[in-house]
């Protein structure tokens, strides 16, 4: 039984993501979580409640990743369980099927894994095989293992690789990669990098693609597994190439591949998405009319379905609307910046709804290349309606100013300069007082000229003041005029600037 336990624990390890949580989920545990806590969380499931279900369910995980390795259980024990090695040398069905490499005993040559089929990629093109899928066998029980392959260019390869056309300076167009993925014989393989993973072209090593960064926090950063260029490096003669790959050994197994291929630019495959896959606006406004349709059995009617005209990957208007057949939204992202996007960072999932969105299955929008084509800058969103035509969504702001202007009353204009009905003048206007004073031909002392009247009906006063006037007749002409009004009338009441008090108006 202990023995046991720690082969299953051994298996446990051995587990990806997904297969830690198939069976955290059949047991009844959380599944959430980073890599290293579904495997503690695994591990203490098994020491704690270790049961020939629990046992049957390791076991089955395990078959279905290494579907090859008959003898699981000698397979994974540890190197502090005693070994029959002459047991295991003695069955030439276990030694043909790859037990023997994971307990240290080096197998002589590399079998290729030819069921292995590697996924197609956009960017890529392959013209020839140079060598197919091999299974990287480790030699020892080192966890960092040392690979070789060997293949040689024929006269033409090489003339095709030296002719190419380059795609930006030291990058052409014709290159030889090398694909890593792990060896699964079923459905077709993504590229995957194993741990600590190098590669050397005949002696040198070449670049193989960082991380990513993660900016959510308790992420782990990612690697971007692409088909790593060893064109530069490469003997282009019939001299043999020899490539080096180091790697970590922790349970899983890796094939490699080399390929000739041809590689295209997001402008190459943007040209072939419009020359190949455009939706015509009849199709659309078909397909706009069957998502509008009445359902009798729906309790719910939609009458109108709105579209952003702006991409969300940019948040910038929409140039080449573009969405994925097998999406069920209506709403288009720009196809160029999907496809550059693409290029630098491969993930070919739909920035509406995340699901797959693989380049086979893009199409360009025609009914949405017409609108934006007729509709201006200003309008960023558009409704579709049940008999398949469309009507503009203005922004809320924008109604909401047009319907303040709308409903803005209008107000009369009130010149204050203008004396009002009752003959009174504002107290606050100065210009009201001096047009009074004015009218009534009552000079004030050191102005000069006479006030004229505006054509609006204000008057309009020279209020210069001439300062030899004032000194010299400004005072005795000011007593004279005050005689004259004293003989005919007692005295007005005047206050601190000169004005009557009984006209002062209140408002």
């Amino acid at each position: 039984m202990a023995a046991e336990l720690v082969e299953a624990m051994n298996m446990v390890k051995s587990f990806r993501v997904s297969d830690l949580q198939t069976l955290l989920a059949s047991m009844g545990r959380s599944k959430s979580g980073l890599k290293q806590d579904l495997v503690g969380r695994a591990l203490r499931l098994v020491q704690t409640e270790y049961s020939p279900e629990l046992l049957k369910n390791v076991r089955q995980l395990y078959e279905s990743r290494f579907p090859k390795t008959s003898g699981w259980l000698a397979a994974r024990r540890p190197e502090s369980v005693p070994v029959n090695y002459s047991s295991l040398s003695s069955s030439p069905t276990a030694t043909s099927q790859g037990a023997d490499y994971l307990n240290g005993i080096s197998k002589p040559i590399s079998t290729p894994a030819a069921e292995v089929k590697l996924v197609p990629l956009p960017f890529y093109q392959t013209l020839e095989t140079l060598l197919l899928p091999t299974e990287l066998i480790a030699q020892n029980s080192e966890k960092l293992q040392d690979s070789q392959c060997i293949f040689e260019l024929t006269p033409s390869q090489a003339d095709q690789i030296r002719n190419a056309s380059e795609l930006r300076p030291g990058i052409r167009s014709i290159q030889v990669v090398l694909r890593i993925c792990y060896t699964d014989s079923i459905g077709v393989q993504e590229d995957q990098y194993p741990p600590n993973i190098a590669v050397k072209v005949n002696q040198s090593y070449c670049h193989v693609p960082g991380y990513y960064p993660s900016n959510k926090p308790g992420v782990e950063p990612r690697r971007p597994c692409r088909p790593i260029n060893i064109t530069p490096w490469l003997h282009l003669s019939n001299v043999t190439n020899r490539v080096t790959i180091t790697w970590g050994n922790f349970g899983k197994r890796y094939s490699v591949a080399v390929y000739l291929v041809r590689v295209f630019t997001a402008a190459d495959l943007f040209s072939q998405l419009k020359l190949c896959s455009v939706e015509s606006a009849e199709r659309c406004r078909e397909r706009i009319q069957d998502k509008l349709r009445f359902d009798p059995e729906s309790e719910i009617a939609t009458t109108g379905l709105r579209v952003s005209l702006i991409c969300p990957l940019v948040k910038m208007r929409l140039g080449v609307p573009c969405r994925v057949l097998t999406c069920a939204h209506l709403q288009c992202f720009d196809a160029v910046f999907f496809l550059q996007m693409n290029e630098k960072k491969p993930t070919w999932t739909c920035p509406v709804c995340d699901k797959p969105a693989p380049f086979e299955l893009l199409t360009i929008d025609g009914l949405l290349s017409e609108i934006l084509k007729e509709t201006s800058e200003d309008i960023e969103e558009i409704e579709y309606l049940t008999d398949g035509s469309w009507r503009p969504i203005r922004d809320e702001k924008e109604r909401e100013r047009e319907r303040e202007r709308s409903n803005t009353p209008d107000y009369p204009v009130v010149d204050i300069c203008i004396p009002e009905a009752n003959g009174h003048s504002p107290a606050h206007s100065s210009t009201s007082l001096t047009a009074k004073s004015g009218s009534s031909s009552v000079g004030m002392p050191g102005v000069t000229g006479a006030p004229a009247v505006a054509p609006g009906g204000g008057a309009v006063v020279d209020l210069t003041l001439d300062s030899s006037s004032e000194e010299e007749g400004g005072g005795a002409g000011g007593d004279s005029e005050d005689t004259e009004d004293s003989a005919d009338s007692p005295a007005p009441k005047r206050g601190r600037y000169n004005y009557d008090k009984d006209l002062v108006t209140a408002y």
